[in-house]
């Protein structure tokens, strides 16, 4: 009789609840990412922001990069990663010394040898991503990462400069 029985008896099925939940999931994952793949890049959102900035040429952007005043941080530092290589935290300080609100300020970090030559540069969005405006006499922190630098690379000096200003619409 027991022999019968485990012949006789019936192979479990697929819980339909568990079929359908995955599903469910499967079709949530893909909105999720779908959703992700709408959002512009951070390029495209710099860009957007930057549209009507004045840039190197432009006229008025001599006279008021001379209100805007980069200086580097004390908390620089260096550091060896994995593939032997050095990553450099730089941390800085943007002052407006001007009497002009900008909504809109790009600045490039750049890491140079005793020759002065640029060995790793980056741009950076300090405003609006850090704040939405530098007013008058206000100073805004920034920090930023460059990677990859040789370990016997003549890491001598950071140089910063201004490359777009964007004031409001007045």
């Amino acid at each position: 009789m027991e022999m019968e029985s485990l012949i006789t008896q019936k192979r479990p099925t697929l819980n339909k609840g568990l079929i359908i939940g995955a599903l469910i999931g499967v079709v949530a994952i893909g909105l999720v990412v779908a959703l992700l793949m709408q959002t512009p890049s951070m390029e495209d959102q710099k860009a957007a922001v930057l549209a009507d900035a004045l840039h190197l040429g432009d006229p008025q952007f001599e006279q008021l990069t001379n209100d805007i005043v980069v200086e580097t941080g004390e908390n620089t530092v260096e550091s060896p990663n994995a593939f032997g290589k050095i990553s450099m935290y730089i941390a800085g300080n943007v002052k407006n010394k001007g009497t002009r609100t900008f909504n809109g300020l790009s600045v490039n970090a750049a890491v140079v040898d005793i020759k002065n030559n640029v060995l790793k540069e980056k741009d950076v969005l300090v405003v609006p991503t850090q704040r939405a405006q530098i007013a008058p006499g206000e100073t805004i922190p920034i920090t930023l990462e460059i990677a990859g630098f040789d370990r016997k690379a003549d890491r001598a000096n950071i140089r910063w400069k201004v490359t777009a200003i964007r004031l409001p619409e007045q």
